[in-house]
């Protein structure tokens, strides 16, 4: 697989959102697209993706980061807030692994992964702010589907993002839509 492969996904409404670079959206969109501030890095076999936000607010306690990729992902993308701790860990091989299997598009954490070698080869959109080798610990913690803070942009479930080289653009679903 190459650094350049596009997904798609699926909208709310169950059609395509084609991938489009971000630097293109937020020339269209402008003021009305958000945008995340730099600092996240590529880890991932795949470079672009797009698909339907689910959130995720945890501080480093990956249980429910582990729960929902184990769950179909219908090409969505899962964003991850976690405080952007540099302490630990909030995905490794295995639980990327897992996403891959179930679907998921990719993956935005404000916090790190580890194995990076093996995430490196996956299929799969991982856009962290570092690596570290520490684990985080299951406390069974954490929140889904609720608004959260990414550096710059205010991020919601259901929220249309699309990652690449140059960034992370989020689109409402109804900005989304007009792209087709």
């Amino acid at each position: 697989m190459t650094t350049t492969q596009t997904t798609t996904d699926q909208t709310t409404a169950n059609q395509p959102t084609a991938f489009v670079p971000t630097c293109d959206l937020f020339d269209r969109f402008k003021d009305d697209a958000r945008y995340v501030l730099p600092g996240f890095r590529d880890f991932g076999a795949v470079t672009r993706f797009t698909g339907e936000v689910v959130t995720v607010k945890c501080l480093e306690d990956n249980s429910r980061v582990k729960e929902l990729l184990a769950t179909p992902g219908a090409g969505r993308v899962l964003v991850v807030d976690g405080a952007g701790s540099l302490r630990c860990a909030l995905m490794g091989d295995m639980i990327a692994a897992s996403a891959v299997r179930n679907g998921w598009a990719g993956v935005v954490i404000w916090g790190c992964v580890r194995d990076v070698a093996e995430l490196a080869t996956l299929p799969f959109g991982i856009k962290a702010l570092a690596s570290i080798p520490r684990a985080s610990t299951r406390r069974d913690q954490g929140l889904v589907d609720v608004a959260v803070e990414l550096p710059g942009a205010a991020v919601r479930p259901g929220d249309i993002l699309f990652a690449d080289e140059d960034g992370i653009v989020l689109l409402t679903p109804e900005q989304a839509a007009t792209l087709k």
